[in-house]
């Protein structure tokens, strides 16, 4: 809202120094602010109004040390993260832009999958929420209004280079001289660590002759419902020790900052050579806020932690990362960059897996991890939760700068 008030001081009214608001490094400079006051601020305001509520954790009985004193915590903490993301982003973003259309419809539809999740685990007593049929519903339903959006929306296009060139003038008056920019619709994609490193969804169905592009959309959208079911589902399985879940996710979602603004900014994407990705350096924005919320909410969620973030955040927090990815064309990358929540859905599904195959075989289910998903694996081997998260960090960080090294590295 504020980008537009601005807007119309600098190019109507012609006041000073308003044009500024035009530059994506300072309106996300003042989100990032912004969501960090909002979360650190109100957020305690906001964890004495669950408590007045009685929206307190019900812990079950895992056999883990500490387990019994987080009980009665506050929980539906994500409300922080909501909050404090789409605040900055309604004041400073283009609200037009179709990316942050999406990014906020993300927000509101997965933070309403988990509110629900969380409210029937509170105040209906039922410790399993909402159904997990339903959630998937939930999953799928949005991972088919991004992926149609992002495939036969015309505002959504990539660059293809053509023989021809366009002049650019920077700040400090160097004349640059770059491919001229053809946007076009595309399912292309990027692989990392190969140097041709385009794929488009499309060449999957390449047996059907001519034309076959026209039906790309049966890989792409899929592709997509898989991806946003999958990442959030990770983030939520991750959210189990205090400060594990915000804390990677920032890190991650850092990462894929940097790839937001190179990719959305055409002279940065022509010298690294990636796909440039028009109007997409604008989820830098959405970005700045979300970093900042999730940065604002450890201040209360680090142990020992005063508000877990529930559904409402886990959901959240994965909804949005899997359509950041593919909005980017990165989500091949995601096993990079969040390699954390692909290591905690790993362990439970290896867990799952072999204890059925053991019990079929032997008569008697056996387990390869003391406890899945990951993290309470090195509880029960007697790690203290603060080292378990700070470790995990650590991998988080070291993953991160592996993916970003994926811009030259081919």
């Amino acid at each position: 809202m504020l980008y537009y008030l601005f807007e119309y001081f600098d190019k109507t009214l012609d006041v000073p120094g308003t044009g500024v608001f035009q530059y994506i490094t300072f309106r996300s400079a003042l989100a990032f602010m912004l969501s960090l006051l909002l979360s650190t601020i109100y957020g305690k305001r906001v964890i004495n109004f669950l408590r007045r509520q009685q929206v307190g954790e019900t812990v079950r009985e895992l056999g883990l040390a500490g387990q019994n004193e987080k009980a009665g915590t506050p929980t539906m903490g994500g409300l922080i993260i909501i909050f404090a993301t789409l605040i900055p982003v309604l004041l400073f973003a283009r609200l037009h832009n179709i990316y942050i259309v999406l990014l906020i419809v993300t927000t509101l539809w997965m933070g309403t999958i988990g509110f629900v999740d969380d409210y029937i685990k509170i105040f209906k007593k039922d410790k399993q929420g909402l159904k997990g049929i339903f959630k998937v519903i939930g999953q799928v339903g949005l991972g088919i209004i991004v992926g149609a959006v992002l495939y036969f929306n015309p505002a959504v296009t990539v660059r293809t280079d053509t023989g021809k060139t366009d002049v650019f003038r920077t700040a400090s008056n160097t004349t640059v001289v770059l491919p001229a920019p053809v946007e076009e619709k595309s399912t292309a994609t990027t692989i990392p660590f190969v140097k041709n490193n385009e794929f488009d969804y499309a060449e999957v169905l390449s047996f059907m002759g001519d034309g076959y592009e026209k039906w790309a959309w049966l890989v792409f959208i899929p592709v997509v419902i898989f991806i946003i079911t999958a990442v959030s589902n990770g983030a939520n399985l991750t959210d189990g020790i205090d400060g594990l879940a915000a804390g990677t996710s920032a890190i991650s979602v850092l990462a894929l900052g940097i790839f937001t603004f190179v990719s959305g900014n055409i002279i940065f994407s022509n010298y690294l050579n990636i796909m440039y990705i028009p109007n997409s350096g604008e989820m830098t924005v959405f970005i700045s806020a979300f970093v900042g919320a999730l940065i604002g909410f450890l201040w209360y969620n680090s142990f020992p932690a005063s508000v877990f973030m529930g559904d409402t955040g886990s959901l959240t927090i994965g909804g949005i990362i899997a359509v950041l990815a593919i909005a980017v064309r990165k989500e091949i990358l995601i096993v990079l960059f969040c390699g954390i929540f692909l290591a905690e859905s790993a362990s439970v599904i290896i867990q799952v897996t072999y204890f059925k195959y053991t019990k079929k075989r032997f008569g008697e289910g056996r387990r390869i991890f003391l406890m899945s998903p990951l993290h309470h694996h090195y509880q029960k081997k007697g790690y203290h939760e603060s080292k378990i998260v700070t470790r995990f960090w650590i991998v988080a960080v070291m993953l991160a700068i592996l993916s970003i090294v994926t811009l030259k590295l081919r």
